[in-house]
């Protein structure tokens, strides 16, 4: 009984977490075709059979055989999204990393307009709506503030975790996805012609056809209708790959048939003579009986649309953090699942575009005009990075057919939406290119710091091995503390920077027992943990390397208390009994932390472009989530020490002695 629980209760959840955004796109999609063709009275049975065409095989292309076909096999240890994606292929080519980056980017700045696109549409259906005498909403400014609030209760659940939400939400999306299919086909039975539009030469001959006046431009329309498909795979990680493809199905069957329904509908009005132009064909193919019902479930499923993206965001954003493509940010489990996580930066940042983004365009009509245009540069940086994936598991030639088939159609739609730029996608282009600004300085900075950091600035480790030794055993030095632990990259050459050991020997000799040099490195795989000593050759001199997967938390105290026992326990390095102790034959003694923080120096000579990274990398560094919180040390001993970083000193000029005064003294 428990064993069939769980398995209904992650279909459930996958429901309620990854398909709300894909989900409603019924109820703009066909409205935005109308809108296409200049109303209702200019829709002709063709445009209608050639949209219907066009919807269905987008779906199917790039929803169904791209992504739940391919793209979520590009699985790593159960991860998806473009970052989990560029995480397995970035060894075949340092380039990769530039549509890894613009692709995260655009998917990111995409997510501020996708909650309060849906939210407004939705509650948009209630306007002039009527139960007895009273109107639900009257004017467009009820509208707007009931979006604002239903949105900021969205916001503010979501440290109570994704599974929490998906529990609440699946119920929701069970039943919304059943009237998507029970109205579609009602309205299918007045009309089955309508299924000629399987064929894909309806769609190709509307894109030529006198019948749409905006040509291939009708393909930014067409494409909203799988706007969802890239949270899909970016949520897999929430849900598991199992569940996405047990519940694909379902969904698939239920939009298409929906879309058909409101085809056969559309087909029925343009048979008689149409006396509206403005409609919207979801809302008014209902019967009038039904129309309150299906605003609600509408407003329902837009919220839940919403919580995919933000969900997919949390996702993204931790994914580019373990690849240093992101600053450090406070991520928070909400429960004992390493998949369920939040980020509240993330969460408000959002919480605040999202409310501005309402604010600005006051009509779901002017959000539609934006929406899209950059998930489909996501979609062509995602194709990439799958064709470099798959080219080592298929054969060449088949390889080649994905890459040319799927970037000359994503290629095509993305034409086809920059339209939009002018009708607000400028305003998802600006976040995705200041969301860019950030990824470009956090990485690269990082990157060219290292190419131009001066040889002198660095030194070997083993060089110092007799001094901190001979440090440790000076009794006429007051005990600094037990355990004096440096976090610093130490390379296999054991090269390491100076500033760490003038830390300890120059600035104020620390005396210590046990000397440890700590190393996090984060590895591809996501839950990696696992680590390495180094004694090189003494009792008290500590090389440690912690290697810990993107999604592991990296609260550093715990292992190295645990990494302590170990070598004691193995006679490795000499117990410190402690005198003075609440705590009976304590053996370990206190300990320290030191972080260097870094400010680069007015006394470098550098490219100013490289300047500008580099200077942008260490501002981002310590305007993020500090190195305390992120190596989960808040209740630790820590001592930050600031110094200056040197990259290619200026030549200094040299003074010349001119004269020295020296006046006769009296006899």
């Amino acid at each position: 009984m428990k064993m069939k629980r769980k398995y209904l209760l992650g279909p459930l959840i996958t429901l309620g977490i990854v398909y709300g955004d894909i989900g409603t796109s019924p109820l703009y999609v066909m409205n935005a075709l109308v809108s296409d063709a200049g109303g209702l009275k200019k829709v002709t049975a063709d445009y209608v059979l050639g949209s219907l065409s066009l919807i269905f095989w987008t779906l199917m292309l790039i929803t169904t055989v791209k992504y739940v076909g391919i793209a979520l096999r590009a699985s790593n240890r159960g991860e998806g999204g473009i970052f989990a994606l560029y995480a397995l292929v970035r060894q075949k080519g340092v380039w990769l990393i530039l549509p890894a980056l613009v692709g995260g980017a655009a998917l990111l700045a995409d997510g501020t307009l996708t909650p309060a696109v849906t939210v407004t549409s939705a509650i948009e259906g209630l306007k002039g709506v009527k139960i007895g005498s009273e109107v639900l909403l009257s004017d467009q400014s009820e509208v707007i503030l009931w979006t604002l609030v239903i949105l900021l209760v969205l916001f503010l659940i979501q440290k109570f975790g994704t599974n929490f939400i998906g529990k609440a939400f699946g119920p929701v999306m069970v039943i919304w996805f059943g009237f998507l299919t029970v109205f579609g086909v009602a309205n299918l039975m007045n009309d089955w012609s309508v299924l000629r539009a399987l064929s894909p030469t309806y769609g190709i001959a509307l894109l030529f056809s006198h019948d749409n006046p905006v040509g291939i431009f009708i393909l930014g329309s067409v494409f909203l209708a799988t706007t969802g498909a890239e949270a899909l795979y970016s949520d897999m990680g929430h849900v598991g790959r199992r569940n996405i493809y047990l519940t694909w199905p379902f969904v698939f069957g239920s939009l298409i048939l929906n879309y058909f329904g409101q085809g056969a509908w559309m087909l029925k009005q343009i048979s008689g003579h149409v006396t509206v132009s403005n409609v919207n064909p979801f809302f008014d193919m209902l019967p009038q009986s039904y129309r309150v019902a299906g605003v609600v479930l509408a407003t329902l499923a837009a919220i839940i649309a919403s919580q995919a993206l933000i969900t997919g965001s949390f996702t993204l954003v931790e994914e580019a953090i373990g690849l240093k493509i992101l600053p450090r940010f406070d991520v928070m489990h909400p429960n004992l699942s390493r998949g369920q996580i939040y980020i509240p930066i993330v969460n408000w940042l959002l919480c605040v575009t999202t409310t501005l983004i309402v604010l600005y365009f006051g009509s779901s009509e002017h959000m539609e005009a934006a929406y899209g245009l950059a998930i489909t540069l996501t979609m062509l940086m995602t194709t990439i990075l799958l064709t470099f994936y798959i080219k080592d598991r298929i054969p060449h030639s088949v390889t080649i057919m994905f890459a040319a088939g799927f970037l000359a159609i994503e290629m095509v739609f993305f034409i086809s939406s920059v339209v939009k730029f002018m009708h607000g996608g400028f305003i998802t282009v600006i976040l995705t290119c200041i969301i860019l600004a950030v990824m470009v300085v956090w990485y690269f900075g990082n990157r060219v710091r290292a190419d131009v950091t001066d040889e002198s600035e660095t030194v070997s480790l083993l060089d110092y091995r007799k001094q901190l030794i001979k440090l440790s055993q000076d009794e006429s030095i007051p005990m600094f503390m037990s355990n004096l632990v440096m976090l610093a990259k130490v390379k296999g050459d054991y090269s390491i920077k100076r500033e760490i050991l003038y830390s300890i020997l120059d600035k104020q000799p620390k005396r210590a027992q046990v000397y440890w040099f700590v190393s996090v490195n984060t590895t591809d795989e996501p839950y990696t943990s696992y680590y390495t000593v180094d004694m090189m050759g003494t009792r008290n001199i500590v090389n440690l390397q912690l290697f810990l997967g993107f999604k592991v938390d990296h609260t550093v105290n715990l292992y190295l208390r645990q990494v302590v026992q170990e070598l004691m326990s193995e006679g490795i390095i000499d117990e410190q009994p402690q005198e003075y102790t609440t705590l009976k034959h304590r053996i370990v003694g206190d300990f320290c932390f030191i972080l260097i923080q870094e400010m680069l120096s007015p006394n470098t000579q550098i490219e100013p472009w490289r300047h500008f990274l580099i200077s942008g990398r260490i501002f981002l560094q310590n305007h993020s989530t500090t190195p305390m919180e992120w190596f989960g040390l808040e209740f630790s001993d820590v001592r930050i020490e600031k110094v200056p970083l040197f990259l290619r000193k200026r030549r200094m000029s040299v003074i010349r002695q001119n004269a020295i005064l020296n006046p006769k003294q009296d006899k």
